[in-house]
C-alpha cells in the first residue's frame, strides 16, 4: 500500500488508473500492508481521502494475517496484546479472548504509544510460558517528525529480555501472501506481487512463488537493487507504468 498506491498521504500518480484497469479486466486483487494499527475499514477510508477507491474487503493487513494464523494454530486461545484497534479488532472478530491473566500467546503489533508497562507485562507472560507472536518485523515507522520505533524494534527488546524469538507473520514471511491468495482464490502461478521494497515485498513474493514487480515510487531505489542476491521479475517507475500490462 504505502509507496505503491499512496505516499506521504498523497496518491501515487496513476494508482487510480491501475486499480481501475484491474477491475475492468476482472483481476481479483488485495492491497497488503504490514501496518497493524488500523482496521481495514480505517485504511479504506484513509485511501479514499487520497482519491483511491479501495473497499474494506480488498485490504489485507498483518493484523488480519496474524488472526488467521492463530485461528489455524490455536483456535479459541487467550492472548495478551500490545497493539491498537487494527490488531485487537482482528483477534476479537476471530473469537480470541484478550486477557492479562495467564494468556496462551503474547501478540505484539504496532502502536504509536508503546507502553513500558505493557512491554514489561509481555516479557513476564512470555517468561511464564506464553508463546510469542509479532505482526511484522519493521524496526521503524514514519511520522511527520521523523522515524518512530515500530514493532520490529520492540520485538528485539522483548526477545533480548526473554531469550525467546517471536514468530513474525507479516512480510517478508510469505505466509501473509499465501493467506491473501487463499482469500481471493488465486494461484501462485498466475499471481503477481507489486511492491516498493526489496527486503520485504520482493523477497516475500519470490518465496511465495509469485512474479514480482518492484516499483520505484517508495522505499527502494534503482541503485539499491544490486545490493540484494535476488531480483524482481520487473522494475518500473510506478504502478502507472503497469496499466497497459494488466
Amino acid at each position: 500500500m504505502d509507496g505503491v498506491l499512496a505516499r506521504e498521504g498523497e496518491m501515487v500518480p496513476g494508482a487510480d488508473r491501475f486499480l481501475a484497469a484491474l477491475r475492468a479486466a476482472g483481476r481479483p486483487f488485495l492491497v497488503l500492508t504490514n501496518n497493524s494499527i488500523w482496521t481495514a475499514r480505517d485504511l479504506a477510508n484513509r485511501l479514499q481521502h487520497t482519491g483511491i477507491d479501495v473497499r474494506e474487503e480488498e485490504i489485507w493487513t498483518s493484523a488480519l494475517a496474524t488472526a488467521t494464523f492463530l485461528k489455524d494454530q490455536a483456535d479459541g486461545a487467550s492472548v495478551y496484546v500490545v497493539g491498537e484497534a487494527g490488531l485487537t479488532s482482528a483477534l476479537h472478530d476471530s473469537g480470541f479472548v484478550i486477557t492479562d491473566t495467564k494468556p496462551d500467546y503474547v501478540v505484539l503489533g504496532e502502536t504509536r504509544t508503546y507502553s513500558f508497562e505493557a512491554i514489561t507485562r509481555a516479557i513476564r507472560h512470555i517468561g511464564q510460558g506464553a508463546r510469542f507472536i509479532a505482526t511484522n518485523p519493521d524496526p521503524t515507522g514514519p511520522s511527520p517528525e521523523g522515524p518512530l520505533p515500530a514493532c520490529g524494534a520492540v520485538m528485539e527488546l522483548i526477545a533480548a529480555a526473554t531469550e525467546r524469538r517471536p514468530y513474525v507473520i507479516g512480510k517478508p514471511n510469505p505466509v501473509m501472501f499465501r493467506y491473501a491468495m487463499n482469500l481471493i482464490g488465486a494461484h501462485s502461478e498466475s499471481t503477481t506481487m507489486v511492491g516498493d521494497r526489496m527486503d520485504t515485498d520482493v523477497v516475500a513474493g519470490m518465496e511465495a512463488g509469485l512474479r514480482t514487480v518492484l516499483v520505484l515510487s517508495g522505499s527502494t531505489q534503482e541503485r539499491d537493487i544490486d545490493r540484494y542476491p535476488y531480483r524482481p521479475t520487473l522494475v518500473r517507475e510506478s504502478v502507472a507504468d503497469l496499466v497497459d500490462l494488466v
